[in-house]
């Protein structure tokens, strides 16, 4: 079991960012995010038979550790697709949101509130605050990437999502760093983009003709249940949890979603306490 969580939590105290960056509770990832167990799936043991693994090396790698999560992307996206189509939406626009803003939680938190009528403002308010997750993330992995030119730092960023992080982060994080391990996320990330345009366009193509009784949308929360799930053996983590859970089931009825930031900043600020309470320095 390989958890990013911690990583994420020391940057978070060490930038002094736990309290300026809210996550969406939709999917606690900035919370506690974590790896598959993909230590058996092969990862790890392959990784110690090469000593200096080559571009071509890591990126094939990155595609292998991305593959197991496009189990729950494929549906996640899919319920996006029809979601997109439902919201108001043409064909294209739904199909390239996943290109621009790329991000599920997000995508679906916009179509919902353009199908309900929300204000703009309110409407882009809202995307943003779900992604701002991504500060922590870049936040973690800058230093690793410091050394690349300004286009590579580009390209990695737009591809630096909740799942890409996720599997990524250990390889970087191993020492010596790999020379080449920017090509792992690079390989784990267009993984990702990948299954999630084609996934969004078969959405918005097939979406009408798919039996109700699929119930894809179940895909959503199972997507990040797989991703966070495994870290939850330590009591920050839990705490973290339960937290941010407890505030988001009872903070249904506040206004403009301000739940959403309420859960988060619960979560992380009670994980946090929990770590420093637990720390014997």
């Amino acid at each position: 079991m390989i958890s990013v969580a911690q990583p994420l939590m020391r940057t978070a105290k060490k930038r002094k960012l736990v309290r300026n960056n809210p996550e969406t509770p939709v999917i606690l990832a900035g919370v506690f995010l974590c790896a598959l167990p993909i230590d058996k799936l092969g990862r790890l043991g392959s990784y110690r038979a090469m000593t200096d693994p080559n571009p071509k090396q890591e990126f094939v790698h990155g595609i292998r550790d991305q593959l197991p999560l496009q189990l729950g992307v494929i549906p996640f996206g899919m319920v996006f697709g029809v979601l997109g189509m439902a919201s108001g939406l043409t064909e294209w626009q739904t199909i390239l949101m996943s290109s621009i803003i790329f991000g599920g939680a997000s995508q679906v938190v916009f179509a919902q509130l353009w199908m309900a009528g929300a204000a703009p403002v309110i409407v882009g308010s809202s995307v943003t605050v779900l992604n701002l997750r991504h500060v922590l993330y870049s936040v973690t992995i800058a230093k690793y990437l410091r050394n690349l030119s300004l286009g590579w730092r580009i390209i990695l960023g737009y591809l630096l999502t909740d799942e890409a992080f996720a599997v990524s982060i250990k390889r970087f994080e191993q020492n010596p760093v790999p020379r080449h391990a920017h090509y792992h996320l690079l390989g784990s990330g267009l993984t990702l983009w990948t299954f999630w345009q084609i996934s969004t366009a078969a959405g918005v193509w097939l979406g009408t003709t798919l039996p109700a009784h699929l119930n894809l949308d179940f895909a959503i929360p199972l997507t990040f249940i797989a991703i966070v799930a495994p870290i939850l053996r330590k009591m920050p983590q839990i705490s973290a949890a339960a937290a941010s859970g407890l505030v988001a089931v009872f903070g249904q009825s506040l206004p403009w979603n301000i739940w959403i930031i309420a859960a988060a900043l619960a979560g992380i600020v009670t994980g946090a306490i929990v770590e420093r309470g637990q720390d014997p320095s």
